[in-house]
């Protein structure tokens, strides 16, 4: 999952529409030591404003503005969804063993579902999808209302919630009017904080002479952001490598960009260039003084960059990695499996609207 995830926060580059965002994670594991076996993260505009793990045993605000618009009512409704959910995402964990005919080992359940909205068009993106041991699972197409199982093993669980006609009204309404609405009224609640923007510190790293040149841009906000190099004002595709949106701890991001540059040329000739939605280029010129590396017979050390990243989305970054299937699924036969499936719990997510079936059966 990457992390969402991760992974998943997308916008517009326009100063006038811009896309907001609400994702849900839930991450159930089993053989990880030291870890919560099951824990629930949401977020808007990727940052995290709601957490629920097994050891806590309750549902909390990650923002002072979702604790100031939210009172003890809400909470208490969640943490009991949450206790709920937990208990069948663990369940859900041991069916999945034993339709792949495993026992012990590291293993991890995941759900992802969330929408994305735009104040012109509405919304321009909604999803809904399972993952196992970092694969795809199950994934719901909206457009044709039925389920996708790239795995075999996940055959049983598609044929039982395709048919189910109310299921699949729920969820339509669920991600076509009632998440928007949700994701407005979040919205609201974090006004000064989501709307805001935070330019970065740009930074030029490089481990040896011959390694890539790092451009290294962190601290913005939000994440509609773009990086890139230039040469003599053009930018360059080739012998470049462009990492990800991360999330800093303090609710910014970072992201980087590698060239790889010939040590004869005249590195002035080049420059990285961070877009911001709405706000002007920053632009760095490259030139060896202001490099931080790690070289011996340099006087400038790079300092470590450390980043506490959300739980979940570190999980979902790592774990869960999307992969097209390579046999189309087939029913799989076991009688306990489905005893167990049936007698799973359904759950209510009241707090957001939607009733939801997350048992595999």
């Amino acid at each position: 999952m990457t992390v969402f995830v991760l992974l998943l926060i997308l916008g517009i580059n326009s100063a006038s529409a811009v896309t907001h965002s609400l994702h849900y994670f839930y991450t159930a594991s089993s053989g990880i030591k030291g870890f919560p076996e099951f824990v629930t993260v949401g977020m808007v505009d990727g940052q995290t404003f709601y957490y629920y793990d097994s050891v806590l045993k309750k549902a909390v605000p990650k923002q002072d503005w979702m604790a100031r618009n939210e009172g003890p009512e809400y909470w208490e409704r969640e943490t009991l969804t949450s206790l709920g959910t937990e208990q069948t995402f663990k369940a859900n964990i041991e069916i999945a063993k034993q339709r792949f005919n495993q026992t012990g080992g590291v293993h991890v359940f995941q759900r992802m579902y969330g929408c994305e909205w735009d104040d012109e068009i509405g919304v321009t993106k909604a999803y809904y999808q399972h993952g196992y041991d970092g694969e795809d699972f199950l994934v719901l197409d909206l457009k044709t209302e039925s389920w996708i199982a790239p795995k075999q093993q996940a055959f049983p669980t598609k044929l039982k919630w395709d048919r189910d006609r109310d299921y699949k009204t729920v969820e339509k309404n669920y991600f076509y009017q009632e998440c928007p609405e949700w994701l407005k009224k979040y919205l609201d609640y974090g006004r000064n904080s989501l709307m805001r923007t935070e330019l970065p510190s740009v930074s030029f790293l490089q481990k040896t002479p011959s390694s890539p040149v790092t451009c290294h841009a962190t601290g913005f906000y939000p994440d509609r952001a773009e990086i890139f190099w230039r040469k003599d004002g053009v930018e360059i595709h080739e012998d470049v490598d462009k990492g990800e949106i991360l999330p800093n701890n303090d609710g910014t991001f970072q992201m980087s960009v590698n060239i790889s540059l010939p040590s004869t040329e005249d590195w002035t000739q080049y420059e990285c260039v961070f877009q911001l939605s709405g706000e002007q280029d920053v632009v760095h010129q490259l030139e060896k003084r202001n490099i931080l590396t790690n070289n011996p017979n340099s006087n400038i050390v790079i300092i470590p960059i450390i980043v506490a990243v959300v739980v979940l989305a570190a999980i979902g970054f790592i774990l869960y990695k999307n992969k097209n299937a390579k046999r189309p699924p087939s029913p799989v036969d076991n009688a306990e499996v489905q005893e167990q499936m049936i007698s799973n719990l359904n759950y209510k997510q009241s707090c957001k609207g939607y009733y939801s079936k997350s048992s595999l059966g």
